[in-house]
């Protein structure tokens, strides 16, 4: 495959200097993140989705959980010390992260929202998250996405 360009997400990494490793899949159309996760020869809890919300309050959120796994809305929301939350609609993710539904990476978004990642990437050597586009990935020790994204783990999944 060609060298593909570099993301917002993957500049960024390389301006801090965080080590990572690219992947990409663009030829096979997998969004869905259990399909990413097939496509790349991983086990689906090392791959990770990026998930926008907003409170109660108007403030915006992201959370980042296993590709098979749901976010549990009352959990996140108490998380973050909201009433409740809702998912943003995919109509509002571009302007609002500067990311499309599918390709939306933790790091590089317009602006820095409070972010929190599901407590089962604790521990983890590794894991693969957007790398900011649809078909492009990113390796990194939870630790080093901490350095460009500074997040708290929580239990934010649904059983």
């Amino acid at each position: 495959m060609a060298k593909q360009t570099k993301t917002n997400a993957m500049r960024m990494l390389d301006a801090q200097k965080i080590a990572y490793k690219e992947h990409y899949y663009t030829d096979s159309g997998a969004v869905a993140g259990v399909d990413v996760a097939k496509e790349l020869g991983e086990d689906p809890a090392f791959v990770f989705k990026t998930l926008v919300t907003v409170g109660k309050s108007g403030q915006h959120y992201v959370f980042v959980v296993p590709v098979e796994k749901e976010l549990d809305l009352k959990k996140a929301a108490s998380a973050v010390g909201e009433k409740s939350i809702a998912m943003v609609k995919s109509k509002e993710l571009l302007p609002l992260t500067g990311y499309i539904h599918g390709g939306c990476s933790p790091v590089g978004m317009k602006k820095l929202f409070r972010t929190t990642v599901d407590k089962s990437a604790e521990g983890l050597e590794r894991m693969f998250c957007s790398g900011g586009k649809i078909g492009f990935q990113i390796e990194l020790a939870p630790m080093d996405l901490r350095k460009a994204v500074p997040f708290e783990f929580a239990d934010i999944t649904a059983e």
